[in-house]
């Protein structure tokens, strides 16, 4: 009964496209429409939550709301999504329109003030339906490239505004885009399972990258795979549409063994606090070691995703000496279908035992890791699956601390873990200016900080594999005027500000004693106040004062005269 209730839903998502005729929405930009990114691609840490518009590789082409409603959040930020709007809807519905490179005269004059009120830059804000009511097809905004946006576009959303839910805008907007193409297969993956499977009399992984004949269709594994027990698939696949030339997300992912669907996955919804669930959904070994994006056709025990329909979580065992049958098959939001067939041939053969781990660590439980100088609590709910804890230490002459290797191997954390690190005796006599970074393969260090505690220091770390220390920051930010002779005649003032290690935690602008608003982007490190005729008097002298403060709390100040 299971296996037929699969099947109808299987069918009804694959062969049938969703859109949302009754909501009538509008497009926020009146360009030709051109995708960047689509719904739910796999990125670092996340899965994508929108569309991303080009914008003819340029800013400040208006961006228009979709419907009538009001604006519900104003976000300000140097990263994430720059300048950022949210306007409710009447239906039930939030558009986000991200990356931002100014707002529309009535919104900016109301950031504006909020932010002198409470003397920030960086500014999150609800607001109420009768302070800013919009139309639809009003301009709201003009486009641009702020915060961790790597060039020019708009980054749209369509929530659900009760649960604030992203959903795919494709079924909204689906009918003003063109999609003719199919996914196209990239490559195909085995896992065999800890104790329970085996394949080419091995209990690693096996990845095989597929490539397509002259005549433009896919060839074969390159291998023979035999296997025994219980194996997991993985799949390695892109999305392109008509009139770009990005790689996007695949929307529908399915796996058939035999002919019986044993897997589904689609793509079309998430909750943000499940988005760390990329790294179950994907093969996160393989992405950290090679930046490659497997995904699994198997659901581990710690993601609880709803975006899968699976028979036995999507294992598979192989139980006979026979073929096997596969077949994937891969869709897009439009119906556009790949499908490619492999065999995996049933062969007896010994299947490796767990191998004894003095530290195994469960999906199940809160998991920890201590000795005299290390301390590493992972609270359940962290893993998704259960894992071999591996740990190595050694002394170090550079650093404040010994250098912790913490685990072999990649492995995500739904959350983070805590870790305390010891600090050398001579460290301890004077705690300022420490925190802990992380030492990548190439010997390059990025600053995590963390705080002081009972002769260490503590810090939330995301993912296991990475390789600590304590290191000491005591150089101040370098804060420098750019040009100031030309400040009053290109009416604002820009100041660089650096740090070469932990990096800048805070800054403030004051003119004559009193908050001025300072701008900053995460791509740069300049800050820039516009004069406002409204809040700085003309025709008299004033004093400019800039501090800046960075991670490992060393703290700088830069004082200047100006006319105005």
């Amino acid at each position: 009964m299971k296996i037929i209730r699969f099947t109808l839903l299987f069918v009804l998502f694959t062969y049938g496209t969703f859109t949302v005729d009754a909501q009538n929405f509008s497009p926020p930009l009146r360009i030709p429409v051109s995708l960047s990114a689509n719904f739910g691609e796999l990125r670092n840490n996340h899965f994508h939550s929108g569309l991303d518009y080009r914008t003819q590789q340029s800013v400040n082409k208006p961006v228009y709301s979709i419907d009538d409603g009001f604006v519900s959040r104003i976000n300000v930020s140097p990263g994430g999504y720059g300048l950022a709007l949210y306007i409710d809807h009447p239906g039930g519905h939030t558009s986000v329109y991200g990356h931002l490179n100014s707002f529309s005269k009535r919104i900016a004059d109301y950031i504006k003030q909020k932010q002198y009120e409470k003397e920030t830059y960086r500014i999150d804000i609800e607001l109420k339906p009768e302070e800013i009511p919009v139309k639809k097809g009003e301009q709201i905004a003009l486009s641009g490239n702020t915060g961790g946006s790597g060039g020019p576009h708009l980054h749209f959303e369509i929530r659900d505004t009760k649960t604030q839910d992203p959903l795919d805008a494709k079924d909204f907007l689906g009918k003003t885009m063109t999609d003719t193409q199919k996914p196209d297969i990239r490559g195909i993956a085995f896992y065999p399972q800890e104790g329970k499977g085996v394949i080419n009399g091995s209990s690693n992984p096996i990845r095989l990258n597929i490539g397509k004949t002259k005549s433009g269709d896919y060839g074969g594994l390159g291998k023979t795979i035999h296997a025994w027990g219980t194996i997991g698939m993985g799949v390695k696949a892109y999305d392109r549409m008509n009139e770009t030339g990005s790689v996007l997300g695949v929307e529908n992912v399915a796996l058939f063994v035999d002919g019986v669907p044993v897997f589904r996955s689609s793509m079309n919804r998430f909750p943000f606090d499940k988005t760390r669930m990329i790294n179950s959904f994907v093969d996160f070994e393989d992405w950290r070691n090679n930046k490659s994006f497997f995904m699994k056709s198997f659901v581990e025990p710690g993601n609880t995703l709803t975006l899968y329909e699976t028979i036995n979580n999507g294992y598979i065992n192989i139980s006979a000496e026979r073929n096997y049958n596969l077949r994937y098959e891969l869709s897009d939001h439009y119906g556009n279908k790949t499908t490619y067939s492999f065999v995996i041939k049933g062969q007896k053969q010994a299947i490796p035992p767990v191998p004894v781990c003095d530290n195994r660590m469960s999906v199940l439980l809160s998991n920890w890791f201590t000795n005299a100088d290390f301390m590493l609590s992972i609270p359940m709910g962290n893993l998704y699956t259960d894992i071999c804890y591996n740990h190595r230490q050694w002394a170090s002459l550079i650093y404040y601390s010994d250098v912790y290797q913490v685990n072999n191997k990649p492995v995500p954390l739904h959350r983070s873990a805590i870790m305390w690190l010891k600090m050398n005796d001579k460290a301890r006599k004077d705690t300022t200016g420490f925190g802990i970074i992380e030492i990548n393969k190439k010997g390059e260090e990025e600053w995590m900080g963390g705080k002081y505690k009972n002769g260490g220091i503590e810090v939330a770390i995301n993912e296991l594999g990475g390789r600590y220390a304590i290191s000491r920051d005591t150089v101040a930010p370098v804060i420098s005027p750019v040009a100031p002779s030309d400040w009053v005649k290109n009416g604002r003032i820009n100041i660089t500000l650096k740090d070469e290690k932990s990096g800048i935690s805070f800054y403030r602008g004051e003119i004559d004693g009193k908050f001025a608003l300072f701008s900053n982007d995460v791509k740069s490190t300049t800050y820039t106040y516009v004069f406002d005729s409204s809040r700085l008097t003309k025709g008299q002298l004033h004093q400019l004062i800039f501090r800046a403060t960075d991670g490992a709390g060393n703290k700088s100040e830069y004082r200047i005269e100006f006319d105005y």
